[in-house]
């Protein structure tokens, strides 16, 4: 019978993929997070507090916990050990904020530890990632920062950068979710090539401009030709607040955050920054409009 293992702490930060042309490809870290706190146990149990807490708190159908026994289970383990959870979480759920990388993240990373499976970080990114699909959101999760993913096979390639720019980020969440099936049902299956090698050419500046702290690029690299177009009916908020980009002072790109249907702006300062919630709340005529300033995060899993 293996030892029990020790409490284990995660922090695991939102992200916003595709960041306008970078589809499936491109992923940035922003600073709020889900935290767990877990340690081994008589059974399993989930005491749950922030956003979604009631959703978050399930024993049935937790994503994380189904990630944990699933991967316990492939690994050949016969006795899974029970753990408990208390979790805060700040990811709102259905939002195109990382939500489902988290909990895979997660869910990967706890097996590996009480498992005892000693996965590395880039073991526990490989598994998340085939497990989401696609690796820009998990890979952002794990590595912080801004990072450009690539699956070959089972492998994922990875790169990170603008982990220390000080741009700020603002997230404008509307009242109804948009499941990522949905979204990802609405898009073509062939394009054109000058949708692709446009969406090649921004995707190239939207990098050197993480890379480079370059914002003057951002206006240009976030236009996208490959998804945006295409869920712009299913996220009505996009269409209204696009436009901040070309007109609005201080503002450095809007792209649909992952799959919809939260919308990010990224400005270029903390005076930016703070005027614009009321304008995003006039220019969608929705004085209610949610919206979140954050800032890009580090990378936060320790293995």
């Amino acid at each position: 019978m293996s030892a029990q293992a020790t409490p284990l702490h995660l922090r695991l930060p939102a992200t916003s993929a595709n960041l306008g042309p970078g589809f499936d490809a491109l992923g940035l870290a922003m600073g709020f997070y889900l935290t767990i706190d877990a340690t081994q146990s008589s059974e399993f149990h989930i005491k749950a507090s922030g956003r979604n807490a009631d959703q978050c708190a399930h024993l049935k159908n937790n994503l994380i916990l189904r990630t944990y026994d699933e991967v316990l289970t492939a690994a050949g383990r016969e006795s899974i050990p029970y753990i408990s959870l208390d979790i805060h979480n700040e990811i709102p759920l259905g939002m195109g904020c990382g939500s489902s990388a988290a909990a895979l993240v997660a869910g990967v990373t706890l097996a590996s530890h009480f498992g005892h499976l000693n996965w590395t970080r880039q073991q526990i990114l490989e598994e998340a990632c085939r497990r989401e699909g696609h690796p820009d959101n998990v890979a952002a999760c794990v590595m912080g920062g801004m990072t450009a993913s690539a699956m070959h096979g089972r492998h994922v390639v990875t790169a990170t950068c603008g982990e220390n720019l000080k741009w700020n980020l603002l997230l404008a969440m509307p009242s109804a979710s948009l499941a990522t099936e949905k979204a990802r049902a609405l898009l073509p299956s062939v394009y054109s090539r000058a949708d692709a090698v446009a969406n090649i050419q921004n995707t190239a500046l939207l990098v050197a401009a993480f890379a480079q702290d370059r914002p003057d690029l951002l206006k240009a690299a976030m236009h996208d030709r490959i998804h945006q177009p295409y869920r712009m009916d299913a996220c009505p908020l996009l269409k209204l607040l696009l436009p901040l980009a070309e007109h609005q002072p201080g503002v450095l790109g809007v792209a649909l955050s992952g799959a919809g249907p939260s919308v990010l702006v990224v400005a270029k300062d903390e005076e930016t920054a703070a005027k614009l919630p009321e304008i995003m709340r006039q220019v969608a005529n929705d004085p209610m409009l949610e919206v979140v300033r954050t800032t890009i995060a580090q990378a936060s899993l320790q293995v």
